[in-house]
């Protein structure tokens, strides 16, 4: 964790689709390694042996809601401030702005871009190195 330049990317989301052209994408097109959960518990346990530099969180997953799995992280000794971004389908306004009121780095709505998303990405690690 704190490493300068992003390498390493948690990613959790329970629709087998989306989970692979997520991982494939950062994978691929960004070049970084991706460890991919299917579920919030999977994400909690992976955190301390995958070490990430980033966490990439579904909200609406049926074990734990991103917003918990977000809590938990943060409750992970040493990752109290790594960047999470959030992946979601929601489009209600109320949903948005709860999401908006977490202290997540980013939200990214689905559908995204495969070609775009590790570029996304980038420009949120580079905000948050920046602070």
């Amino acid at each position: 964790m704190g490493a300068s330049t992003l390498q390493r990317i948690l990613l959790a989301d329970d629709e087998p689709d989306i989970l692979e052209i997520a991982r494939i994408a950062l994978q691929t097109v960004g070049g970084y390694e991706v460890s991919a959960c299917t579920s919030g518990a999977e994400l909690l346990e992976r955190l301390p042996e995958f070490d990430p530099d980033l966490v990439v969180i579904d909200v609406l997953m049926p074990d734990m809601a991103g917003l918990e799995v977000l809590e938990n992280v943060r409750a992970t000794p040493g990752y109290e401030t790594v960047p999470v971004i959030f992946l979601t389908g929601l489009v209600q306004e109320k949903d948005l702005q709860e999401l908006r009121q977490s202290d997540a780095a980013e939200i990214i709505r689905k559908p995204f871009d495969p070609m775009t998303l590790a570029d996304r990405i980038d420009g949120v690690w580079e905000s948050f190195r920046g602070r």
